[in-house]
């Protein structure tokens, strides 16, 4: 053997080492077998090959009990804690197969009751599972699932922008303030989200179409600022019906402001994606085709 070479280290199997520990805590092959579920024939053919892997007689044979010797005083010690760290790495190993992370992207106008009501019962019906939620704009949305960072989203699109597992039409409102009504000012005062926004082409195209002055009064990224700047009477916007308060006054056909049936909401998720996410998604599918109260 060359000088650098190292000779082969024993490996103690632990089905070998769990018979061991057995015949040591019954004193008694009998015994042990019967707790093995074994015969005493095999746990004895254990204990030799034990015996054989260590060099060392490891216990006493006497008539009627058994008893481990020094040396299988010494293997006995860390037996038990070999098997402790091997049942250690199965619950470990077990904890980690099972929990599952979903990580869902929503608009910021779907954190409404409806829906968080539907993720609490989502998460007490797989407690195992870690919902990670992100509500934002959409094209941030669209861009995180794009990058792997979210693994189902819903986003606001106009319609068949992008290919989607499921898409349902988003019902707009156009809305003025119920207090301080501004529709009649000229130019338009306009609320809107930044510049490639959803709806903003949408507003500004409208009010052009009826050969009104329009001017940007309010933007901003937020929806609570958009319904706030418009409750407020900044001016007017287009917003999801489900977005509308009791702060704000519809307008319509009455002012000459056409239906907007060009945006959607889609849904994407991965086809290998886990079966919690599946379901998830399944579940909001079935709570967007149902209406809102």
């Amino acid at each position: 053997m060359p000088a650098s070479a190292k000779p082969n280290r024993t490996l103690f199997d632990l089905d070998l080492l769990r018979a061991m520990v057995t015949v040591a805590d019954c004193g008694s092959f009998t015994t042990a077998a019967a707790r093995l579920h074994s015969t005493q024939s095999t746990v004895s053919q254990k204990i030799r090959r034990l015996e054989d892997m260590a060099g060392h007689a490891l216990l006493i044979r006497a008539n009627r009990d058994v008893h481990p010797t020094d040396a299988g005083q010494t293997l006995l010690a860390h037996a038990r804690q070999m098997l402790a760290l091997n049942e250690q790495l199965v619950e470990a190993l077990a904890g980690a197969t099972v929990a599952v992370t979903v990580r869902l992207g929503v608009p910021e106008d779907f954190v409404n009751a409806r829906v968080t009501q539907l993720l609490g019962a989502f998460n007490r019906r797989h407690p195992q599972v870690k919902l990670e939620v992100t509500s934002g704009l959409s094209r941030d949305l669209a861009n995180g699932y794009d990058h792997g960072e979210l693994d189902l989203v819903l986003v606001k699109q106009r319609r068949h922008a992008r290919a989607a597992n499921a898409c349902w039409p988003e019902t707009m409102r156009w809305v003025d303030s119920a207090r301080s009504p501004c529709f009649q000012q000229d130019p338009v005062p306009l609320v809107t989200f930044p510049p490639r926004g959803l709806y903003r082409d949408e507003l500004i195209d409208a009010i052009e179409a009826l050969g009104r002055r329009w001017r940007i009064a309010f933007t901003s990224s937020s929806l609570g600022g958009i319904q706030g700047a418009v409750a407020d009477g900044m001016g007017i916007s287009l917003l999801p019906a489900r977005a509308v308060t009791r702060e704000h006054t519809p307008l319509g056909a009455r002012q000459g402001l056409r239906t907007v049936d060009t945006i959607e909401i889609a849904m994407l998720h991965r086809a290998t994606a886990d079966p919690l996410v599946l379901e998830l998604a399944s579940r909001l599918a079935r709570l967007l085709e149902r209406p809102s109260r």
